[in-house]
């Protein structure tokens, strides 16, 4: 499943810098088609990460149930996909935002904070919090996200204002909370994750590390959705599909990589 998803993944990215270079990318019909893959590799990676959960014992073991929920985040998010395609392919709906594809979207963050506050129990970071550095990250942090969030949104994004003529306050609110949403998740990843690189002797550092950068760029990417919009200058098969793609890529391998098998020839017992 992991050889299909980077196939997938590397398909897309050659189609769109042909289409980027040698077409008007707006104006393109294969840039609809690039949401189905949208919805596809997401998809994928929750699939092969509900399976990875069930090798950890799924409920039963700390390990298991952050999978399964980062699992069932992934797998919201390419729902939301799906209903995106829905309004674009056979509603007629160009840009469907706000829509209800965006509650599947946000379904995502509860299930993808539940999935990172288990993970983190499950690689010690209670008691890496203990020490001054655990104590100093999970303080300077969050404080950091927040005034980058503020500062791209609102200060780089909308000149300082938030202006509202034009815009719909259920899209005002998407347009707020999305960057935000992500931006806490984001601050939580990196100082949870940080502390617990040397999981199981490091065994797990890739997809951790893949796990981090797959909420960075979906941050980024919420932030660029959100001022694209705005500014109506969105369209199917824009730049921030190619990041909402690739942060979905990042998280789909890093859940297929979370196997006890494929990190160990023998049978690592679930964490508890």
């Amino acid at each position: 499943m992991t050889k299909v998803i980077s196939l997938i993944y590397i398909v897309t990215a050659v189609l769109w810098v042909i289409l980027t270079v040698a077409t008007n990318h707006s104006e393109h019909v294969l840039g609809l088609y690039m949401q189905i893959l949208l919805f596809l590799v997401p998809f994928l990676g929750a699939v092969v990460g509900l399976k990875n959960a069930s090798l950890w014992g799924g409920f039963k073991s700390a390990v298991g149930k952050a999978i399964i929920f980062l699992s069932l985040g992934t797998l919201t998010w390419s729902i939301g996909m799906l209903i995106w395609n829905y309004f674009i392919f056979i509603a007629g709906v160009e840009v469907p935002y706000p829509s209800w594809a965006d509650a599947a979207f946000i379904l995502s963050w509860p299930l993808w904070t539940l999935g990172v506050v288990y993970l983190s129990k499950a690689t010690g970071v209670r008691f890496a919090l203990q020490r001054l550095k655990g104590k100093a990250m999970l303080f300077i942090v969050p404080i950091i996200t927040v005034i980058a969030s503020y500062y791209l949104l609102i200060v780089v994004g909308r000149g300082g204002v938030i202006e509202l003529e034009g815009i719909s306050g259920l899209q005002l609110s998407f347009d707020l909370f999305y960057p935000i949403g992500s931006a806490v998740i984001l601050a939580m990843a990196l100082t949870f994750f940080s502390l617990s690189l040397d999981f199981l002797g490091g065994k797990y550092k890739a997809p951790i590390i893949m796990l981090i950068a797959g909420f960075l760029i979906n941050y980024l990417s919420d932030f660029i959705f959100s001022y694209t919009t705005t500014n109506e200058t969105y369209f199917n098969g824009h730049f921030v599909d190619f990041l909402f793609l690739t942060a979905m890529y990042f998280l789909a391998m890093s859940l297929s990589k979370m196997s006890p098998i494929a990190n160990d020839k023998a049978t690592v017992q679930p964490i508890t």
